[in-house]
């Protein structure tokens, strides 16, 4: 509401639309660049989720054709075995045969016995040969079985390390990928910083060493007496000339800065703690007071040439103290406007 009062009473021009349009597309275009890397992030989880179904797949039939490669040859051993017996069986009718025949041959009154007992294992001997026969074609066909199960089970592992292979080559996209755009936020920074260096050093040359105007770190901080009287978000006549200074120096540095830095110059409004007295003036709070401070600088700022999208301004109230003492130079020193060359 008090920032309402502000604006019906400002006859001048109003640019809190293009300071809104300006933090619109700054949302928008972090919500953009967000998007695409939950985007390319859920493709690539889509594209290993898809390969560790197969590979469970393949596991599944490694595992069932090994347990029928194991009762193949379980039952090859057993086809063995009954060979083994049968060749036994086998060498005994023989025996018996030859035996029965030498007797038939020195003994005349059992010629006829002995034929028959002959005959008999003769038959028995081919029954044995067909059985035998049979068993060699079983073990035939389990060897051939055998040897098809092997090599169905070497293309199924071949395939599982193909399909290991293409993980592990997905995985390392996706580490190359946040490396990538790590480093590429890193050049952007790099770029950025050298712009803020040249940006202080152009004010340490237009302002020069004056004790109520520094740059602490990474900011240039400007106390709040020299730009508002006490309690007001007007920016004094005898203000101008210092925020036109900043203003000269901002310009010409924006000229240089590449088109795909997104960099924004952010004004900071601070207050002391001490509670605004009385309930008649606009602002109600501190931090009513520091964000009408800032918007004031960012508009006065706008006219000078600085384009809207590059201007932020915000308001912290008593939140944020340089100096948590109580004396009168703490407050002093916490009553501020800070500047802040940044990325957007």
């Amino acid at each position: 509401m008090a920032l309402a009062k502000y604006r019906r009473g400002d006859s001048g021009m109003n640019y809190w639309p293009g300071f809104v349009d300006a933090l619109s597309t700054l949302i928008l275009s972090i919500i953009f660049i967000l998007t695409v890397f939950v985007v390319v992030q859920f493709v690539l989880q889509q594209e290993i989720s898809g390969k560790d179904t197969a590979l469970q797949r393949l596991n599944a039939q490694i595992a069932q054709l090994t347990e029928l490669l194991s009762m193949e040859t379980n039952s090859k051993g057993d086809l063995e075995q009954q060979m083994a017996q049968l060749r036994a069986s086998l060498a005994t009718a023989e025996a018996d045969r030859d035996k029965y025949r030498g007797i038939a041959e020195g003994s005349g009154a059992g010629l006829s016995a002995a034929q028959g007992k002959a005959s008999d294992l003769a038959s028995q001997l081919e029954g044995e040969k067909k059985v035998s026969a049979r068993a060699l074609a079983q073990v035939e066909i389990l060897n051939q079985q055998i040897a098809a199960f092997r090599r169905q089970l070497a293309a199924l592992e071949a395939a599982l390390d193909a399909s290991e292979k293409k993980d592990k080559e997905s995985q390392t996209q996706i580490a190359n990928l946040g490396q990538r755009l790590n480093l590429a936020l890193a050049q952007r920074v790099e770029e950025l910083k050298s712009y803020r260096s040249d940006f202080f050093g152009r004010l340490r040359q237009i302002i020069g060493n004056r004790p109520d105007i520094r740059i602490v770190g990474d900011r240039f901080v400007l106390q709040s007496e020299l730009l508002f009287d006490t309690g007001k978000a007007d920016l004094k006549p005898e203000a101008l000339p210092e925020i036109d200074k900043i203003a000269a120096a901002m310009v010409e540095i924006g000229a240089k800065i590449p088109a795909d830095i997104p960099w924004v110059l952010r004004v900071d409004g601070h207050t002391d703690v001490r509670p605004i007295s009385g309930t008649a003036g606009p602002y109600k709070t501190n931090w009513d007071l520091s964000a009408a401070r800032a918007i004031a600088v960012v508009k006065y700022l706008a006219t000078k040439g600085i384009a809207p999208q590059h201007l932020l301004a915000a308001g912290f109230g008593e939140f944020q103290p340089l100096d948590t003492g109580t004396t009168e130079e703490a407050y002093r020193r916490n009553r501020r406007i800070e500047f802040k060359l940044t990325e957007r």
